[in-house]
């Protein structure tokens, strides 16, 4: 039986509670501090999700060492189905990123649903004399250029090392403690250019006090459509994109996975939620738990080389 097969079955299960300790409230495990995307989107689909699946969410945020000592928390629970973590990106990154983990960010989680995808995108000042990459990368060989990003090992800086070595440039890499201060510091002059993921930066760019040069994706995003993608910018063989998700501790029972996926699903269709998510840029992923699963490994095989390669270290 396929998961179709087995979710034409499941919807009147999601009326009644969802788990066989429905008085207990669901941990939602929030690795990063209030006031970011990804805590924004957490808290998002939580207050949706408790409804659709009859059980209450308790948002619980624990940030600190690069999201490493949420995820361990997460990654040290109990297995019934009463814990769930808030992933990202970064949880593939940090395989390869930090060398002395006491639990494997890849391995020690079951995917339950991904639930965004978040573009990145190169920003400059408006005014700034440089109106595409070409002439960006152009001006860079002749000029000292500072790109800020939000943190050392962050998906931002891996894909400005990609950038760098696909057009043969050399950019000044500026490591902020969160995406907020580089913007600030872009804006105020201190920086001539700032990758991020565009829900930091979508009203800036369209107040026109920002303009993008590329988004990271395969295709331009519905958010800021006027931004070409990069490989429209001219460089080719670079297709990128950050994502939230939800996460279970390993061993979590397949059939609780598969429960929580189908309502993270019904989530993604409310129209309050696709809005809210549009307005951050963000776009909206309603997949199996394979296909996080996947990409959880993919994108940990990629990263680790390129960690590699230019010894990049934590903040």
């Amino acid at each position: 039986m396929n998961r179709r097969q087995i979710l034409a079955l499941a919807p009147f299960t999601l009326a009644a509670p969802a788990f066989a300790q429905a008085d207990r409230p669901i941990r939602l495990i929030v690795p990063v501090a209030p006031g970011g995307s990804q805590d924004i989107v957490a808290r998002l689909i939580a207050r949706h999700l408790g409804p659709v699946l009859g059980q209450a969410i308790v948002v619980e945020n624990h940030p600190g060492a690069g999201s490493n000592i949420g995820y361990e928390l997460g990654a040290r629970a109990r297995p019934d189905g009463l814990t769930l973590v808030a992933g990202s990106d970064s949880l593939s990154i940090n395989k390869g990123l930090f060398r002395r983990l006491s639990f494997d960010p890849v391995e020690d989680f079951a995917a339950v649903a991904q639930v965004t995808s978040v573009p990145q995108i190169l920003v400059v000042k408006a005014d700034f004399p440089a109106a595409s990459l070409a002439e960006f990368v152009a001006l860079s060989r002749r000029l000292p250029i500072a790109v800020g990003t939000p943190g050392n090992g962050s998906l931002s800086h891996l894909l400005v090392e990609l950038l760098q070595q696909a057009t043969e440039t050399r950019w000044t890499h500026a490591p902020y403690r969160g995406g907020a201060l580089a913007v600030n510091d872009l804006l105020g002059g201190s920086l001539q250019g700032v990758m991020i993921n565009i829900g930091a930066v979508t009203q800036h760019v369209q107040a026109g006090r920002l303009r993008g040069l590329a988004v990271s994706t395969g295709g331009r995003t519905s958010a800021l459509p006027e931004v070409p993608t990069l490989a429209e910018a001219g460089v080719s063989n670079i297709a990128v994109s950050g994502w939230h998700g939800l996460v279970a501790p390993r061993g979590t029972e397949a059939a609780t996975v598969l429960r929580i996926n189908q309502a993270v699903g019904e989530v993604l269709r409310i129209a309050e939620v696709r809005e809210r998510l549009g307005a951050l840029g963000i776009e909206p992923v309603d997949a199996p738990p394979e296909a996080l699963a996947a990409k959880l490994r993919e994108d940990a095989e990629r990263w680790a080389p390129v960690i590699r390669r230019t010894g990049m270290q934590p903040d």
